[in-house]
């Protein structure tokens, strides 16, 4: 092995299997663990999506051994309701107390990754970098902000919070030795910023078969899903970048008793969706369950949805983790999107339908019902294949590594 040993990936999102969320850099340490890397996955100890939120100490910093070579270290940070100020302010605290971290505490590094969004730790990034002469930083970012609440949610370029975003952008470009993006077609939008030509690495999100467990989901569950029934599900976070109105209005339009409509998730829409649907029987909401437990709910479904908003924001390409764990249940997809070339279109593993349009969602799910459940298995089949060869961690690992 070279000589770099030991990685800090600083991501306050990050999670681990226990957390049920969040668990791509935990996926991507197990590998490089067994190169003979130790890793340090530096998080906050409040998240609003863990379905187990960490045991910390009254300490600002909580060192705990999740695996063999794997060590978290939770920053103590202020609980918070879904999105809102006290979210970021909780950002602000994690970043801050960053500055206190050292090696009393944690194994010098070799390699930091800092990991967006947040995107404010770029700050304790840099001071690391020579603080403690690292070999790498790299900055890897899982979305493009401020363009995401731009364009999903209409700030203007010149609210304050978007020019102050916007700061924290550039820089992280410029001072990042390496930039690793989870979108396939950032490259351009990046050296816009920059004024260069720097190498973007795309690495997406992914799956590891080895590691994710197939629990059962309990009987309660079960018994909430509908017996012989045409099952199209959806299994994830229900929140704006998803777009599940339209999903769920398109339930009201379908007339045909062998369909029925699931939403398998929590997110700060859910009440005001199911609240839409109060009178309608051939939907069900189901609360989110843990990751151990997906593949064997998606065992129901039989056909799996995702969806988004018709945006600029896309054309950069998408990471979503429901991909993958449809593709691995070999499902086949229903997708709300445009044709952006991503693994539903590269995979040829569903249909994709326009976005924003309840009505071409029906016409979608009555595709797929129609169609020879032979013709359904081979497009899951297809994803299967896919996503093992493309979007395997193990894959993802080495591609890392090479960076390293």
């Amino acid at each position: 092995m070279n000589k770099i040993k030991t990685i800090w990936i600083v991501n306050q999102t990050a999670g681990n299997l226990e957390s049920g969320w969040g668990e791509r850099h935990f996926f991507l340490s197990k590998h490089w663990v067994k190169k003979g890397y130790k890793v340090i996955i530096i998080s906050g100890s409040y998240n609003h999506l863990f379905l187990k939120q960490p045991k910390i100490s009254n300490k600002w910093f909580t060192v705990e051994s999740v695996d063999k070579g794997i060590d978290f270290c939770w920053v103590k940070t202020p609980k918070y309701s879904g999105t809102g100020f006290m979210k970021i302010i909780s950002n602000f605290v994690f970043t801050f107390k960053l500055f206190f971290l050292g090696t009393k505490i944690l194994t010098k590094p070799d390699v930091v990754i800092v990991s967006s969004m947040p995107i404010f730790p770029i700050l304790n990034g840099v001071f690391f970098k020579y603080k403690f002469k690292v070999k790498k930083l790299i900055f890897e970012i899982r979305d493009l902000w401020p363009l995401t609440p731009m364009h999903l949610k209409g700030y203007s370029k010149y609210h304050p919070f978007i020019i102050f975003l916007s700061f924290f952008e550039k820089y992280a470009y410029n001072k990042a030795g390496e930039i690793v993006s989870l979108l396939p077609n950032t490259k351009d939008y990046i050296n816009t910023i920059t004024k260069s030509n720097k190498e973007v690495h795309y690495i997406p999100n992914g799956i590891d078969v080895n590691l994710i467990s197939n629990d059962n989901i309990s009987e309660e569950t079960i018994n909430l899903i509908p017996k012989n029934k045409f099952i199209i599900g959806y299994a994830g976070t229900i929140g704006l970048a998803n777009a599940m109105e339209f999903f769920v209005e398109a339930s009201k339009l379908v007339t045909n008793d062998d369909i029925h409509f699931l939403i398998v998730g929590d997110g700060y829409l859910k009440e005001k969706l199911k609240r839409s649907v109060t009178n309608s029987s051939n939907i069900t909401f189901i609360d989110k369950i843990s990751k151990s437990k997906v593949q064997n709910l998606l065992s129901y479904f039989d056909v799996c949805y995702l969806g988004r908003y018709k945006s600029p924001l896309y054309h950069y390409g998408v990471s979503y983790n429901k991909y993958f764990d449809y593709m691995l249940a070999k499902k086949p997809i229903l997708e709300s999107s445009e044709y952006i070339k991503d693994q539903v279109e590269l995979s040829n593993c569903g249909i994709i339908v326009p976005p924003e349009s309840p009505k071409d969602i029906v016409n979608g799910i009555l595709k797929l019902y129609d169609m020879k459940e032979e013709k359904r298995i081979e497009m899951g089949e297809k994803g299967y294949v896919f996503v093992k060869k493309y979007h395997s961690y193990l894959y993802l690992s080495n591609l890392y590594e090479k960076i390293f």
